[in-house]
C-alpha cells in the first residue's frame, strides 16, 4: 500500500498566467510487486489507486452558455482563490530495484516508470470579494483531458521516499485557449510517497 502528498508545479503556462496559493496533490492505493530474480530485489510493480490534485492560478474559468472561457482575474475583484481540482483513478507501472533480501524490510529503493490516470471528475472553483461581499462559485469542468499519463520516479529508504511525476500530456484539452492561444498546463508534481508493506 502507498500514500503520498505532492506540491504541484505548473509548466508551460502562457504569459501573464502565474501559479498562486498552495497547489497540492494527494494519492493512495496499492501496488502488486512482481519479483524478477531469486534475490527479489529487481521486479515490476503494477497498481491501482486514487488521486486528488489542485492547481491554483490567477486565471478564472467562467461558464458562458455551453462553453468555458478562461480570463485573468479582474483588478476590480479581490480574488482569493481560483483553482482547478481533479479526482482521478491512477494506475502506476514501475520497474523496481531495491537492496532488500528475504528477511530485511528496511532497504533503499529506486522505482521508475509511468502512471496512467483517468479523470473521474474535475471542478473549477473561484472565491473572491466583490463590492465588499464574499463570492464563491464552482462548476464541473469538462475541458480537462480525461486520459493523462506521465513519468514517475520514487526513491528513498524504507517507508520514507521522494516522489516525482512529470506529465507527458497537458492538463487541458488541446482546443482550450487563453488569450487566443492554446492554454497549456503541464503538471510537475514533487513530494513524498510512503510505502506500507
Amino acid at each position: 500500500f502507498y500514500g503520498g502528498i505532492t506540491y504541484n508545479f505548473m509548466l508551460s503556462l502562457p504569459n501573464d498566467v502565474s501559479q498562486r496559493n498552495f497547489s497540492y496533490g494527494l494519492q493512495s492505493g496499492f501496488i502488486k510487486d512482481i519479483p524478477l530474480n531469486e534475490q527479489r530485489n529487481i521486479g515490476f510493480g503494477i497498481g491501482l489507486g486514487l488521486g486528488l490534485n489542485t492547481y491554483y492560478t490567477n486565471v478564472r474559468a467562467i461558464e458562458v452558455g455551453n462553453d468555458i472561457q478562461y480570463r485573468l482575474s479582474s483588478s476590480e475583484i479581490d480574488a482569493k482563490r481560483s483553482k482547478i481540482e481533479t479526482h482521478l483513478i491512477e494506475m502506476p507501472l514501475e520497474f523496481r530495484w531495491r537492496n532488500s533480501n528475504a528477511t530485511e524490510y528496511n532497504f533503499w529503493r529506486i522505482y521508475a516508470g509511468v502512471k496512467l490516470s483517468y479523470v473521474l471528475n474535475a471542478r473549477s472553483k473561484f472565491v473572491a470579494a466583490i463590492n465588499n461581499k464574499s463570492f464563491k462559485g464552482s462548476f464541473n469542468n469538462t475541458d480537462l483531458r480525461k486520459l493523462q499519463y506521465g513519468l514517475t520516479l520514487n526513491f528513498g529508504y524504507h517507508n520514507f521516499n521522494m516522489h516525482i511525476y512529470y506529465a507527458l500530456t497537458g492538463l487541458l484539452n488541446e482546443e482550450v485557449t487563453f488569450d487566443a492561444a492554446e492554454f497549456k498546463i503541464k503538471p510537475l508534481r514533487i513530494g513524498f510517497i510512503f510505502y506500507i508493506l
